[in-house]
């Protein structure tokens, strides 16, 4: 990809935005596509632009549960997507957290959101244009990260949305370009502005 002029993607969360919104997802079983998700996805793959997961995971870094959970609950989410066409085009976590449990993990990382660490690792990594890149999540924390960044935010009333948009939302500064009921009508809403030229 050397020389190649790098390319737009969107950036989606994990937990309340792809999958239903579970608190700590401690076991497999509690792993669950949210509705439209998949064809959310789907849609994007279909117009070949890259789709990047990225996630907080300090349930690691509280002990909650291993890494090879964590591991397990990721091939779940490719194993569902995949059975209805769709597919993720890179995946990032953050397993760390400054109080962790776990002293591997505790650590003030670069990469937990609303830091951009993961952006900035799968834009190098993946030779994407932050500034043309969209990041989809159900945090306020997402929309911070996403302006740092340079993406376009949109908030998703999935998950932890519609709290978030209610009571965080109206004492925050940084406000997302886009608030969408779901994922689809988020991917609905990027694929018109998304400049791949």
């Amino acid at each position: 990809m050397t020389g190649t002029r790098p390319r737009p993607a969107v950036f989606l969360d994990r937990d309340g935005t792809v999958n239903e919104q579970m608190g700590y997802i401690n076991h497999i079983s509690r792993f669950h596509l949210l509705p439209h998700a998949a064809g959310a996805i789907k849609l994007l793959n279909d117009n070949s632009v890259p789709v990047i997961v990225v996630s907080n995971q300090s349930g690691l870094a509280r002990g909650y549960f291993p890494l090879e959970l964590l591991d397990q609950v990721n091939e779940k989410m490719k194993s569902l997507l995949a059975r209805e066409g769709a597919r993720i085009d890179g995946l990032y976590y953050c397993p760390h957290h400054p109080e962790a449990k776990e002293e591997q993990y505790r650590r003030d990382c670069d990469c937990r959101k609303p830091k951009i660490g993961m952006l900035q690792q799968a834009a190098k990594e993946m030779n994407i244009d932050l500034a043309r890149s969209f990041l989809v999540g159900d945090r306020w924390s997402d929309v911070k990260c996403a302006h740092r960044a340079g993406c376009t935010s949109i908030l998703v009333l999935t998950g932890y949305g519609q709290g978030d948009y209610r009571y965080i939302g109206p004492g925050q500064e940084i406000q997302p370009a886009y608030v969408a009921e779901n994922l689809l009508e988020a991917v609905e809403w990027i694929l018109p502005r998304i400049d791949r030229n």
